[in-house]
């Protein structure tokens, strides 16, 4: 056990520091990220060292088991191919223009409205694709009004991983944390909904108190709202998001696993957009831009942290470290634990280690702790910027776009809006035990 347990800290420690330090590369004028090597150099390692058996991981890959994590990415990319596909017809920036002009003047009507905007969109896409979408806007925008950009981009990151975890579709974490317990979309909802609203609305309400002062200087611009590009192929996206939406909820009804009605919807939709584009005669520009932007650096990290994970519970780390936090008081454990993970390992590979543990519980306790970690796998992205790849990625379009916002700075307001939203979660969290 000491040398996984050696193997796997040291990775995580590295993967940690090249994120904070060196996250990318630049090759021929081009950054290239590199932060996803490090969990398949430690997952090669523990393959070399025989601390991980070959024939159980790749059982783990070709099984039909929810804890395969072939289909927990199948349906995380397919759903970010919704999702980007709807950013390449510039549906987001048109609901953002949208936004600001329905603010007239008043800043703090343009905070209220941009942030349930941001969260609405949150919940139905992804947290880091409207990360991606709206940073760049938010910089934009606050440069030509000569408005201070800080409550926007702050309110902006915190919405998007709040209320990314009303869905299970919200975060990749979600998909992971609910797929390796068997966890259906409604019932993952019913759970999540309440500790989302509290969390949510308690983040709003803070974020409201701390920026109210700077959000007195009314607003002096005209921002002519933009047009969609091309309306049908907006359309045929909202219309295969919502319905991907509505049959994801039913799948465990029809008993079709989520990974397949993802993977089913992105194929379609796919399909159709190339169909209108031979039609028109057009070249089908959009799904190659929407390919070439898929995050595929998520695979090698899952499946590298996934391989480091399953050295670790073979070695019967997980188990003792189950047995180490106990039976009681679980949502507060794994809760405010899982936050904290969040910012030492990242988000993900947290993710990956805490559905092991969890395996060890069953029934009711095994829900508080799945659920709480869900929370905490989301919230943790709020204290520091790496506790996810949100963060990342969000700090990286904030610097290119010339926005000062360092990295203490980011912890002055996460620390405390984390706390508060922590709180309220969990609270919420135990109020659905207790009604569910």
């Amino acid at each position: 056990m000491a040398i996984t347990l050696t193997i796997s800290i040291l990775t995580c420690l590295l993967l940690m520091f090249v994120i904070l330090v060196k996250p990318s590369v630049k090759i021929f004028n081009k950054e290239i990220e590199i932060y996803w090597i490090i969990p398949l150099i430690g997952a090669l390692i523990l393959i070399i060292l025989q601390k991980v058996a070959i024939s159980d991981l790749i059982n783990s890959f070709v099984s039909d088991s929810a804890t395969n994590p072939i289909k927990v990415l199948i349906l995380f990319f397919a759903m970010s191919m919704l999702s980007v596909y709807l950013d390449e017809t510039v549906f987001f920036e048109y609901l953002a223009t949208v936004t600001v002009k329905k603010a007239k003047s008043s800043q703090k009507r343009l905070f209220v409205i941009f942030y349930f905007t941001v969260s609405l969109l949150t919940v139905f896409t992804s947290n880091d694709i409207v990360i991606l979408t709206f940073t760049p806007f938010i910089c934009k925008f606050c440069k030509h009004a000569k408005i201070e950009a800080t409550p926007y981009i702050v309110s902006e990151f915190v919405g998007a991983n709040t209320w990314s975890m009303l869905f299970v579709i919200g975060n990749p974490t979600n998909i992971y944390l609910s797929s390796a317990q068997g966890i259906g979309f409604l019932e993952y909802f019913k759970v999540m909904l309440i500790p989302t609203v509290f969390s949510g609305l308690s983040g709003f309400c803070l974020l409201y108190l701390l920026f109210r002062y700077k959000l007195k200087k009314p607003l002096e611009t005209d921002c002519q709202s933009l047009k969609l590009q091309n309306k049908t192929l907006s359309i045929i996206g909202l219309v295969h998001l919502a319905c991907c939406t509505v049959f994801l909820a039913i799948s465990s009804y029809i008993s079709i696993e989520m990974w397949v009605v993802s993977l089913i919807f992105a194929i379609s939709l796919f399909l159709c957009v190339l169909v209108v584009r031979i039609c028109n005669k057009q070249r089908p520009t959009i799904l190659f831009e929407t390919v070439k932007r898929l995050p595929y650096k998520l695979i090698p990290t899952v499946l590298g942290m996934f391989v480091v994970v399953l050295a670790l519970n073979q070695s019967g780390f997980t188990k003792s470290f189950s047995e180490f936090l106990g039976d009681g008081f679980l949502v507060i454990k794994y809760g405010t634990l899982s936050t904290l993970l969040s910012n030492v390992l990242n988000n993900i590979p947290m993710s990956v280690f805490f559905s092991f543990v969890t395996n060890s519980l069953s029934g009711v306790a095994m829900q508080k702790a799945v659920y709480s970690t869900v929370i905490g796998s989301n919230l943790g992205a709020l204290l520091t910027p790496v506790g996810a790849l949100a963060g990342i990625m969000f700090t990286s379009v904030l610097k290119r776009h010339g926005q000062k916002f360092g990295f203490f700075e980011f912890i002055k307001y996460g620390s405390l809006i984390t706390v508060v939203s922590l709180v309220f979660a969990l609270i919420g969290l135990s109020i659905s035990f207790i009604i569910f």
